[in-house]
């Protein structure tokens, strides 16, 4: 398994459960700490288990993660750093939904990585510097195509 160089913008397809999961762990394994991931995608896109597959790189047991869809944000304490995982689906898209589940103050934790499902909810807020953004195409027949965007600033 190779990590993936989140530095570039890329596009890969995944036909199927194996390769979402496949590529988070190659996510999961190029990550340092400090990193925002906004996953993008329909109800049942892979999300989480792209989520599964970066926590699995981290030596996390998968089988203990899980959607925060109710819980809104779950929280993964791995050997090198935490690891958030928030879902804004429930959120009311006009609340302000980075207050409500008080994203500043997990943010504060510099190491930590911040897995965000739903982003398009976070209105006028101010990422982080080492911020990347994963999008899922489809969400119901393989294959589906994700894209992975650095958003850091003064790069492609």
């Amino acid at each position: 398994m190779t990590e993936i160089d989140l530095s570039k913008n890329q596009s890969l397809t995944s036909a199927a459960p194996q390769d979402t999961f496949d590529l988070g762990e190659r996510i999961g394994a190029a990550l340092r700490g400090g990193e925002m991931l906004l996953l993008a995608g329909g109800l049942g896109a892979g999300k989480t288990l792209l989520t599964k597959g970066i926590l699995y790189a981290l030596d996390y047991d998968v089988d203990e993660v899980t959607s925060p869809s109710f819980t809104l944000v779950n929280l993964y304490r791995t050997e090198n750093f935490d690891v958030y995982h928030i879902d804004l689906w429930r959120i009311d898209e006009r609340a302000d939904a980075a207050r409500e589940i008080g994203l500043e103050e997990i943010l504060e934790d510099r190491k930590a990585v911040t897995i965000v499902e739903w982003p398009e909810r976070l209105k006028n807020f101010a990422f982080p510097e080492k911020t990347y953004a994963v999008e899922i195409a489809g969400d119901g027949d393989l294959p589906r195509e994700i894209s992975i965007k650095n958003l850091t600033s003064g790069t492609n």
